[in-house]
């Protein structure tokens, strides 16, 4: 017998390495974190779309940048609707007025109502879109790639964490799993499916799902022994957790100064590369206490390191535009329009690389079932 091959001059279908989707929207969510410019936010947001439409999978989690979006408009109108009902009141272009209510002295600087300006209101849609696009990437890591492969992935120092943030990801794919099975549950039962009404009815039923779904998994990798420990001397565990109290303190400094142009270059790049090596080799030593054994590991290529310049070119290219001292963040008082930094821009456009470098992901019936087989004549 021989196995069915692919077509000669197409290229395998196969996943992409977690890490390597991670990696890739860790950098834009790093580029997202880095400015307040509704433009550069809106092409990230549309590269972020583009390039899951493009490499999702028919998997079960792939709906989660759908949840993440509708999660950001939510966090978008509630960042807006604070600071009118309760924000604090700065002079400018007044839209409209609300009625007020007299707080006492010790409640200065916070009033409830009063007049709503469009400096207000444009200031408050800026940071809700940022924290909107940071929750995008996050759905779309989640929609690229399973979390149990990315624990699968992960270095055994950090198995038993991973587990913990392995259950807190698989909650939100799962969420988007319960949500569409409860809609085709009450579609069947003849109920509405959209309105009010529908979302109230179906919000326990989801969560208390996708809840149980994730301590199952919780219990299923518990029970196969995962995180179990092995033996390492004494002064390896002092050197591991010396290094992790270091890198974690660098990595720190060196991520405020990347995301502050104010903070001394020395405290920049220099600090986080530091703090990387130091966790780095943290993660050697402390994986020698974990004794565990890997099946059919995720391959590491091309295709990897070439999503991981993507992302890696998206950051360079905000920084850049900070150095050269573009509009990262458009001022407020006094309004003006934004205007798209160059660098940037062309940064986060090299992040939709991806979209064609990356391997088609395979469908998820053959990835659970083995290979076709065909008998020789």
């Amino acid at each position: 017998m021989s196995r069915r091959r692919s077509s000669p001059g197409s290229r395998p279908r196969r996943l992409l390495h977690p890490g390597a989707w991670w990696a890739w929207a860790v950098g834009l969510a790093v580029v997202a974190l880095r400015t307040t410019n509704p433009l550069l936010l809106g092409l990230v947001l549309a590269v972020l779309a583009y390039v899951v439409a493009a490499r999702r999978s028919d998997a079960p989690w792939a709906g989660s940048f759908a949840v993440a979006l509708k999660l950001g408009v939510v966090v978008i109108v509630v960042r807006m609707l604070f600071p009118v009902l309760f924000g604090n009141r700065v002079p400018g272009t007044t839209l409209f007025t609300l009625p007020s209510v007299t707080l006492p002295d010790w409640a200065a600087g916070v009033s409830i109502g009063g007049p709503v300006t469009a400096e207000l209101l444009v200031g408050a849609f800026y940071q809700g879109l940022r924290l909107a696009v940071v929750i995008a990437c996050v759905g779309a890591a989640n929609s690229l790639c399973s979390p149990s492969r990315m624990l699968r992935s992960l270095p055994n120092a950090l198995y038993e964490a991973g587990v913990a943030i392995t259950v807190a990801l698989t909650f939100a794919p799962q969420l988007a799993v319960m949500s569409s099975r409860v809609r085709e549950a009450r579609r069947l039962r003849g109920r509405a499916t959209s309105g009010p009404g529908a979302f109230a009815s179906s919000l326990v039923p989801v969560f208390e799902g996708a809840l149980e779904r994730a301590v199952l998994l919780a219990a299923s990798m518990d029970s196969r022994g995962y995180g179990r420990h092995g033996r390492a001397p004494v002064r390896v565990r002092r050197a591991a957790a010396a290094l992790t109290l270091g890198g974690l303190v660098l990595c720190g400094i060196g991520a405020y100064g990347v995301l502050d142009a104010s903070v001394p270059l020395v405290l920049r790049a220099p600090a986080l590369v530091a703090g990387g090596l130091a966790l780095a080799g943290s993660l050697v030593l402390g994986g020698r206490r974990s004794d565990r054994t890997r099946y059919r590991p995720d391959p590491w290529a091309g295709e990897e390191w070439a999503v991981l310049g993507s992302a890696a070119a998206a950051v360079v290219g905000v920084i850049a535009s900070g150095w050269a001292g573009s509009a990262l963040d458009p001022s407020v008082y006094p309004l003006e329009v934004p205007q798209l930094p160059v660098a940037a821009a062309v940064g986060v456009l090299v992040a939709a690389l991806p979209a064609w470098v990356a391997p088609e992901p395979p469908s998820l019936a053959s990835v659970a079932a083995p290979p076709a087989l065909e008998v020789a004549a």
